[in-house]
């Protein structure tokens, strides 16, 4: 299998990199791109000997150019070469694990070259569901998801007869790192402190999300256009030992779930492999030892960003592009002291309820939902605190 990894240098794109390392013969990596971390894109570049490396900085695209210059390998610059990387016609497979509104137009590029899309970037689904589901009808394309949730809703379902028999989705939670903290209690929360997530090692804006419930509204959008669901049939349930993925429960009342351990190797190597499994080294689920299996409803009150996920969810225009953007903002203005912890949900509901939604927008509406809700919350709203 031929891969283009974009986003190759992030949690997502290592691991993928770790899966092909671990079953020589069965990958070739023919592109690889970054951002500006060119001395981890330099080291795979030489480890895999893609054809193609870009980085999104132009600077850093010319200090590639430079390193590798040794090599027989083409380096592209700027944010149009992650789009004729996504296209690449030498690769059947690309895994799309760039940051934020970013990945929406690489996939876009790479549904059109008729690749398999291996998505592990929510914003795209989120932020432009309708747009994407558009592409893959009229070009045929393959999407598969990479999060672990969606991943094992995806397996869960594989035994379907017809999809009129799911009754609704479970999606399972971690909790994230307050979990049972109230409002009170997390006012003065540091970013430090919001970094540590009990299951799972992440990003910085993804633990954030996951600490905050977002990351759980984020993915019930996803899964609403993923499988084709309406939001209001997704349920979330806080199961802190993220040993069961998530669930699908049908007609008849019978659940089926994915179980494993908190490992992102599994659902990354199944969208690369399906509908063939492989064997990962290291990270069996021996259920004799794990502890007890508890679920339980998320506190909405405490994190009602969740609520707000669902308001987006219903939409079917422009407001869950806000919902996605807004939390961006205020995410980053939190990481950088100009808000409170508490104030990321604030933040998002300010900028929804001043948003006019646009019903089935075009990429130029979602875009510009998108830049109107980072100015409502990084000038109006903490603009005034």
């Amino acid at each position: 299998m031929r891969l283009t990894v974009l986003g190759s240098t992030g949690s997502i794109g290592t691991q993928t990199l770790s899966i092909v390392r671990d079953n020589p013969g069965e990958f070739t990596v023919e592109v690889i791109t970054g951002n500006r971390n060119t001395r981890l894109l330099e080291l795979q570049a030489r480890e895999f000997k893609p054809k193609l490396v870009c980085a999104a900085d132009e600077t850093c695209a010319n200090e590639l150019r430079t390193k590798l210059a040794d090599m027989d390998i083409k380096v592209l610059g700027g944010k149009e070469s992650i789009k004729e990387a996504a296209a690449f016609e030498n690769s059947d497979t690309a895994v799309v694990s760039v940051v934020g509104m970013a990945g929406i137009e690489p996939t876009l590029a790479a549904i059109r070259s008729g690749k398999r899309i291996a998505l592990a970037n929510k914003e795209t689904l989120v932020a432009a569901g309708a747009v994407i589901k558009k592409s893959l009808k009229k070009y045929g394309g393959e999407l598969l998801p990479v999060d672990s949730e969606h991943s094992a809703i995806f397996q869960s379902m594989l035994g379907m007869h017809d999809r009129s028999e799911i009754k609704r989705i479970i999606l399972t939670a971690s909790g994230g790192t307050f979990y049972g903290k109230k409002l009170d209690e997390l006012r003065d929360v540091t970013p430090d402190q919001a970094m540590h997530n009990p299951n799972w090692d992440m990003g910085a804006k993804v633990t954030i999300d996951s600490s905050t419930l977002v990351n759980k509204g984020l993915e019930m959008i996803e899964a609403k256009w993923l499988f084709d669901i309406d939001i209001d049939r997704i349920k979330v349930v806080v199961h802190r030992q993220s040993i069961l993925h998530s669930a699908v429960e049908f007609t008849d009342n019978a659940v089926i779930a994915q179980l494993g351990a908190p490992d992102m190797r599994l659902p990354i190597q199944f969208a690369l492999t399906y509908p063939k499994r492989m064997p990962i080294r290291d990270n069996e689920l021996d259920l004799c030892k794990c502890a007890d299996l508890t679920f339980e409803e998320p506190d909405t009150e405490t994190f009602y960003a969740l609520e707000l996920a669902k308001k987006a969810g219903r939409d079917n225009g422009t407001l869950a592009a806000v919902f996605n953007a807004a939390d961006e903002e205020a995410v980053e203005l939190f990481m950088s002291g100009r808000l409170k912890y508490t104030q990321i949900a604030e933040a998002i509901e300010y900028a929804m309820d001043r948003h006019k939604s646009v019903k089935n927008p075009s990429l130029e509406d979602i875009y510009e939902a998108d830049k109107e809700a980072r100015r409502a919350v990084a000038e109006d709203f903490a603009g005034g605190k």
